[in-house]
């Protein structure tokens, strides 16, 4: 069963709702309805926590979906679960991969600042304040880039 029939929350229902209705007015193939199907249930079981869930799913849209634009956000999603178990070296190849295809993602600009941002502070810890500064110089170029296409967005 299709994780849009199964799931309880009501912004997720409405999502899907509206994503279906889409899907059947909007001409596209039957490949590329089958993609947004994966990517949106990926989107959903990530939203509760299921990463492992959302990464098959995100994989699967992968597969099937040829558009570069779209692509790049099923691959920030995936940015986004290895952000979020730590696997930062992970997280910064797929933000990579994903301005690619869309270098006017300033999400994934700002994500990729907040890693080496960390990783800083890391070395920091550890004395090395040689690394400290060097992560900390591509934070800022990296939140410079978000800054540039979303002035408003990043104080």
């Amino acid at each position: 069963m299709p994780r849009s029939r199964i799931n309880g929350n009501f912004i997720d229902k409405t999502f899907s709702i509206v994503a279906n209705i889409l899907l059947r007015i909007i001409p596209t193939t039957s490949g590329e309805k089958e993609a947004f199907t994966y990517y949106r249930d990926g989107m959903s079981a990530q939203s509760e926590g299921n990463y492992a869930e959302a990464l098959q799913n995100y994989y699967e849209a992968m597969r099937l979906e040829i558009d570069p634009y779209d692509r790049s956000y099923i691959l920030y999603n995936i940015g986004l679960i290895h952000t979020s178990n730590g696997e930062h070296t992970k997280a910064l190849e797929y933000y990579f991969r994903a301005l690619e295809r869309n270098p006017f993602l300033p999400q994934a600009f700002n994500n990729m600042a907040v890693i080496c941002h960390y990783r800083g502070e890391e070395a920091i810890r550890q004395g090395d304040s040689e690394i400290a500064e060097a992560w900390f110089d591509q934070a800022a170029e990296y939140w410079k880039q978000a800054i540039t296409l979303t002035p408003g967005n990043y104080i």
